[in-house]
């Protein structure tokens, strides 16, 4: 399997240099592939395939660069374009490339071009070692690493590497199945074999919203492309960095912990594109359902757990987990309601956690072929209360 590790490196000024000349060697090629790419289109013809070396005896600066990351510059603006033509609703046709956008470069390793020496790296066509902090070790097979740079001038590589895939890590579990329901008020409503418990979100961006826009103020008095233009922009910049780390770090440490604790999880089907079109959207976006969802599967497929999507439409919000009697009538305002047949009053997000676990559960028995098993009660582990260690 792969797996992806990023580092924190400290290039020199020489190879800052470097870096900065092998982005804008892989901007300037992927916008040349791009142009000529979108002629062909507008002209009916199909698209051609063009490779970096085209260009080069045109514009000797490519020769300077590593070979290898320009070609990965085409595999992606190939890939690009594939996945427009398959999917035209998710995925928009591939767009120009500008300096102040996201700064990267990918390199493979051939036989032996990329090498982690100690606390350094080594990158073709660098001859110096870039300092780096390995702040965790991996064992496997570097495939590539690419070098990236961010808004507030910082540098990391990611390592891409082949490992090996865990095994027998489901012999600890604390839980055979858990059912997920996200939320608003509530960050996370989980119902396990044991219990429910809920997950306050810290709502990193809305308690950081007045010094956003107070440091956007700034910034926008500010006389363009100045000294003073330029260090606003880096405080706004590293403000961003931090609200986006620390909310990263909160999901990779709560998805983390449920992957640990539970063999099967289940999680709700949710529009997400849509419900950011409502009044709730700064709340949604701040959130992140979609990249926590996205933090489990990965996680679950490293670790051999299972996840299950429940359908967009399953009702697991207005069926009563008691008897199944399907409330049409309720509403988003809701939070708490009693069933008209039963008499059951139920917490929303509780009721929906409940309803997504069993559903995992029937759908585990049917693969498994057997009944519900008898399972010993054990307390849950400690999940992380929207605290970023930080």
């Amino acid at each position: 399997m792969l797996r992806a590790y990023k580092y924190r490196i400290y290039p020199t000024k020489e190879q800052r240099e470097f870096f900065e000349k092998t982005f804008g060697s892989c901007r300037f090629v992927w916008n040349k592939i791009l142009e000529e790419k979108l002629q062909a289109l507008e002209r009916g013809e199909r698209l051609p395939r063009i490779t970096p070396a085209k260009y080069k005896e045109e514009f000797p600066f490519l020769r300077e660069v590593d070979s290898l990351a320009l070609a990965n510059v085409q595999l992606q603006q190939e890939q690009a374009f594939r996945n427009h033509f398959k999917n035209r609703k998710m995925f928009g046709i591939p767009k120009f490339k500008k300096k102040k956008d996201k700064q990267s470069f990918t390199t493979n390793n051939q036989n032996g071009t990329v090498m982690l020496i100690a606390e350094y790296l080594k990158i073709p066509k660098l001859k110096t070692l870039i300092r780096m902090k390995q702040h965790r070790t991996f064992e496997g097979t570097i495939k590539s690493v690419t070098i990236s740079k961010t808004k507030t001038g910082k540098y990391y590589v990611s390592v891409l590497v082949e490992e090996e895939p865990k095994q027998d890590y489901n012999n600890n579990k604390k839980n055979l199945i858990c059912g997920i329901d996200v939320g608003i008020i509530s960050f996370a409503t989980i119902a396990t074999d044991t219990g429910i418990v809920k997950i306050e979100y810290p709502k990193y961006l809305i308690k950081n919203e007045k010094r956003l826009k107070r440091l956007q103020r700034q910034l926008s008095r500010k006389q363009r492309n100045s000294k003073n233009y330029e260090k606003a922009r880096i405080v706004l910049a590293k403000k961003h960095e931090y609200i986006r780390n620390a909310r990263e770090d909160f999901l990779h440490k709560l998805s983390k912990t449920i992957i640990d604790d539970n063999q099967v999880v289940v999680v709700e089907g949710l529009n997400i594109k849509g419900l950011t079109r409502t009044k709730l959207a700064k709340h949604i976006l701040d959130n992140s359902w979609s990249k926590f969802i996205s933090f489990l599967k990965y996680k679950a497929d490293m670790y051999d757990v299972k996840v299950i999507e429940a359908g967009q439409f399953f009702p697991s919000s207005k069926t009563c987990s008691i008897c199944g009697y399907i409330n049409k009538e309720l509403e988003l305002k809701d939070r708490v309601w009693t069933c008209p047949k039963c008499g059951t009053t139920h917490d929303r997000d509780e009721n929906a956690a409940i309803n997504l676990r069993e559903y995992g559960l029937d759908l585990y028995n049917q693969l498994v072929g057997m009944e519900q098993p008898e399972l010993t009660p054990v307390e849950t582990g400690p999940l992380p209360q929207g605290k970023s260690g930080r």
